[in-house]
C-alpha cells in the first residue's frame, strides 16, 4: 500500500497559515510557489559546480517607472507573471492573461523573492485568451474585487482547476500517486448578478477635528465609497458592481444616497451592508405551498432601528407563488434564502455562502458523495452503512439541513452561538425532528460525539485558515468512516487533507482521497471552493512506551 511522504513541509505548513502578513490571507505564500516554479522552468541550464557563487541580483528598474513585458501564465492569486529580459526576476501584472504584451507601473520590488508587484497601464499586443469583448464593469482593471473578466468563462474554469491541481502539489507535501486527478470545475449557473451580499466602504468623511475637544467642521464632500484600487489602500468610488444580484445592486444606488444626504452624521468611516433576502408568497387558489415548510415569521432584534432595508422591492412571478426580493441593510436584522424547497434564515450580518445561483447544484453535489464511495476498488473497515451525519462549523445549518433527510441522526456543531439559534430555527422551519445543533468550539468537537465512528460521516467546512492541529488530531483519534471536506481556500484545504492521509499510527486511522474537485462560487475572480472526499483506512497501531 502506498503511503504519504513522510517528509511533509511544516514550514509549508506554516506559511500557509498566515506566513508573513496576517492581513494578506495567505496571498504571498499562494504567490510565491508560482513564482519559483516560473523561475526553475525558465532557468538556463548551466555546467556549473553546485557549489558555484549565486548569480548577481538583478539591476530593478526604479519605482514608479513604466516598462513593457510578456506575460507568461496566470498564478494562483489571478494575477499575471511575467519574467525580466534575463529571466531571473518576475513582475506580477494583475488583469493580464499569458501571451499579453502589456505596458505595467513597478509599484514595489522584493528582491529576495524574486520578484516585483506591478500597476497594469494598458494592453500593447493581446494574447490569444484575451477578450475584452467580456468585460463586464467599467471599473475592471482599477477594482481590487475582480481579476479574470477578460477570460472567457470555459478559460476560467480551467484556470481554477489549475489552482486546485497546484494547490495539491505545492502546499500537501504527498506524493502525487496519493492525490486523484482533480474534477472538472463545477460551473456556476450565473457568471454575473450572482452576489447576494455585498460590502462596500468609505472612510472617515472630510472636516471633523482631529481631537475631541476640537469642534468638527463641516463636512464638504462625500468620500468614495466602494472597494479598493488594486495594489493600493485607497477607496475606489463604485456607483454599481454587476456581480450584485439585481435587489443588491439596486440597494447599493439607494444606500449611496443615503450615506451622501446624511454624511454630517458621520464622524467616522462605515461598512454598508447590502444583503438580498426572499419571500415566497402562495398565490391566491393555489394548493401548493411554494417551500412546502411552514411560513417562517421575520423578526427584528431592534425593531425601532432604522434603515434595515435598503426600500428597494423586486417582485418576481412564480408558476405557484410570487417572489418578493429586498436588500437588507442592518446585520442584526434577518435575512431569508431559499435552496430548492429549503428555507434558510440568519442574521443578515453572519456567515452564509455568497452565490444561490450554484448552492442548488453543490449540496446535491455532496448530497451524492455521502452515503457510498463511488470508486468500488476504495475499501473501509466499516461493517455498517453510515447512519450518522456529524457537521462541523455548521453555521446556520446549511449542510446538516440539506443532509439530514439521509440520515438517521445529525448533528451540528459551531462556536457562534447565533448562528447555532439560526440553525435550530432553520430544522424547525424545514420540519427535521431528527436534526440537532450545539454551540462548542469545533476543536473539542469530538468529546462527546454520539456516534459511532463507523457509521458516521463528517463534514467540515472551516474558515479560510482551515483546521488547526489540535481539531485534526481529534478527526484521527475519533476516526469517522467518511470524511467530505469543503474549504473556501484550496490551499490550507491540502495542507489539512495530507495530514488525514499521513495519519497516526497512534490511533490506527488514515484517509485515502477519494475525489477532489472545484466550484466556481464566485466567478470573474481567482477564488475557487475545494471538496474533497476521503475515506477511512485503517493502520496497524503502534504499541506506546509506558
Amino acid at each position: 500500500m502506498q503511503t504519504p511522504n513522510k517528509k511533509f513541509d511544516n514550514k509549508r505548513r506554516k506559511k500557509a497559515k498566515g506566513g508573513r502578513d496576517e492581513k494578506t490571507n495567505g496571498f504571498d505564500e499562494i504567490l510565491q510557489p508560482d513564482i519559483d516554479n516560473l523561475l526553475q522552468k525558465n532557468k538556463p541550464q548551466t555546467d556549473s559546480p553546485a557549489d558555484a557563487p549565486s548569480p548577481p541580483q538583478p539591476t530593478l528598474p526604479e519605482t514608479f517607472t513604466e516598462i513593457e513585458v510578456r506575460v507568461s501564465e496566470i498564478s494562483s492569486t489571478g494575477d499575471g507573471l511575467a519574467l525580466s529580459e534575463n529571466g531571473n526576476h518576475v513582475y506580477v501584472v494583475p488583469f493580464t492573461v499569458p501571451g499579453d504584451k502589456v505596458l505595467v507601473k513597478v509599484v514595489r520590488h522584493f528582491p529576495s523573492l524574486s520578484y516585483s508587484v506591478t500597476d497594469f497601464l494598458k494592453v500593447i499586443e493581446p494574447g490569444q485568451q484575451r477578450r475584452d469583448d467580456l468585460i463586464g464593469c467599467k471599473y475592471f482593471s482599477q477594482c481590487s474585487g475582480c481579476q479574470l473578466q477578460m477570460l472567457s468563462y470555459e478559460d476560467q474554469l480551467a484556470h481554477k482547476k489549475r489552482i486546485v491541481e497546484k494547490a495539491y502539489a505545492n502546499f500537501s507535501g504527498l506524493i502525487p500517486e496519493l492525490i486523484p486527478a482533480i474534477g472538472d470545475t463545477f460551473p456556476s449557473p450565473l457568471q454575473y448578478g450572482y452576489r447576494t451580499k455585498l460590502t462596500p466602504h468609505f472612510t472617515s468623511p472630510a472636516g471633523g477635528g482631529r481631537r475631541k475637544k476640537e469642534p468638527r467642521e463641516p463636512v464638504t464632500e462625500v468620500p468614495p465609497i466602494g472597494f479598493t484600487f488594486k495594489n493600493q489602500r485607497r477607496d475606489l468610488d463604485i456607483e454599481d458592481c454587476p456581480l450584485g444580484t439585481d435587489i443588491v445592486r439596486k440597494g447599493l444606488k439607494s444606500e449611496r444616497k443615503r450615506v451622501a444626504d446624511n454624511i454630517q452624521q458621520y464622524k467616522k468611516g462605515a461598512t454598508i451592508l447590502l444583503r438580498e433576502s426572499t419571500s415566497r408568497i402562495p398565490k391566491e387558489g393555489s394548493t401548493t405551498d411554494p417551500n412546502s415548510n411552514p411560513t417562517i415569521p421575520i423578526t427584528y432584534e431592534n425593531q425601532n432601528k432604522p434603515h434595515q432595508e435598503s426600500g428597494d422591492l423586486i417582485t418576481l412571478d412564480r408558476p405557484t407563488y410570487t417572489e418578493e426580493k429586498r436588500c437588507v441593510t442592518d446585520q442584526n436584522a434577518i435575512s431569508v434564502e431559499y435552496i430548492d424547497d429549503y428555507i434558510f434564515t440568519n442574521k443578515a450580518g453572519a456567515f452564509f455562502q455568497n452565490n444561490n445561483s450554484i448552492l442548488s447544484g453543490f449540496t446535491e453535489y455532496i448530497r451524492q458523495q455521502s452515503l457510498s464511495p463511488s470508486d468500488s476498488n476504495i475499501t473501509t473497515d466499516a461493517t455498517s452503512p453510515i447512519k450518522y451525519l456529524l457537521d462541523a462549523y455548521s453555521g446556520s445549518g446549511l449542510f446538516t439541513i440539506t443532509l439530514s433527510p439521509l440520515f438517521k441522526s445529525s448533528l451540528g456543531v459551531d462556536v457562534a452561538g447565533d448562528s447555532i439559534i439560526s440553525a435550530r430555527e432553520n430544522a424547525r422551519a424545514n420540519s427535521l425532528p431528527n436534526t440537532g445543533f450545539a454551540a462548542a468550539d469545533a476543536a473539542v468537537l469530538f468529546k462527546d460525539v454520539p456516534y459511532p465512528a463507523d457509521q458516521t460521516l463528517l463534514v467540515i467546512d472551516p474558515p479560510r485558515k482551515g483546521c488547526s492541529e489540535d481539531f485534526l488530531r481529534q478527526l484521527l483519534a475519533f476516526g469517522p468512516r467518511r470524511v467530505v471536506y469543503v474549504s473556501c481556500n484550496v490551499h490550507t484545504q491540502a495542507r489539512d487533507v495530507a495530514v488525514m492521509v499521513q495519519g497516526d499510527e497512534k490511533f490506527g486511522v488514515r484517509y485515502d482521497i477519494e475525489s477532489i474537485r472545484g466550484f466556481d462560487f464566485f466567478p470573474q475572480t481567482g477564488h475557487v471552493e475545494g471538496v474533497a472526499v476521503l475515506n477511512k483506512v485503517s493502520i496497524p497501531v503502534v504499541a506506546q512506551e509506558a
